[in-house]
């Protein structure tokens, strides 16, 4: 009996996928300017992408022994809960510490929600994706750092179409990422982010 109520729990119909493919539909920088909006599927993708260079190169270069592959899954997931939450502007976020923890509150309730949607034997695999629990601290270090880099190429790509807006931002970005203190961000900062302020031209010289 327990065995045929199992099999039938697993075959019902899950809009856990369904609503992670909607992180297409919220955009980021709300309370700015923007001369191309920026969703979040496409800042995920991104900071995947970085964290998975930097793991690379913590491991090439600085002695390191982290696994890439899964730096970038968990930032694939990193603002999952923003698909309930909405991306809430940092400045608001960051406003004070009631907020802060206000947010807090709301993202954990946000991540419970989604987990509770996916069937059951499927759950324990997202709940160190979506929570951040687990053994994957340092990971998760890397892609913070991932994170403030993609913003940064973001303010970059604006300032670049002229867009002052971002201006503020880039510098309090390079700032935050300095202060993290991780080998790898500073090497991505110095070697892979000037192109990004090149022209397509001058990038493929």
């Amino acid at each position: 009996m327990n065995h045929t109520e199992t099999t039938d729990k697993t075959n019902e119909t899950s809009s856990f996928y369904a609503i992670i493919a909607r992180m297409k539909y919220i955009d980021r920088w709300a309370l700015m300017r923007n001369t191309h909006s920026e969703n979040l599927s496409e800042h995920s993708l991104d900071t995947a992408i970085i964290a998975h260079a930097l793991a690379v190169l913590r491991n090439r270069r600085f002695g390191g022994h982290v696994n890439p592959e899964r730096a970038a899954l968990l930032a694939i997931f990193h603002d999952v809960p923003e698909v309930i939450t909405g991306d809430m502007p940092t400045p608001v976020k960051y406003f004070s510490d009631d907020i802060r923890s206000a947010y807090a509150e709301v993202e954990t309730a946000a991540e419970k929600q989604l987990l509770s949607l996916l069937p059951d034997d499927l759950r324990e695999e997202y709940v160190p994706l979506l929570t951040h629990q687990g053994e994957d601290e340092e990971l998760l270090r890397i892609v913070k750092c991932a994170d403030k880099l993609s913003a940064l190429i973001k303010c970059i790509e604006e300032e670049k179409a002229c867009n002052r807006e971002f201006s503020a931002a880039r510098l309090s970005t390079e700032q935050a990422i300095s202060e993290m203190n991780l080998p790898e961000g500073i090497a991505f900062l110095e070697q892979f982010i000037p192109p990004f302020a090149l022209t397509l031209d001058e990038q493929q010289k």
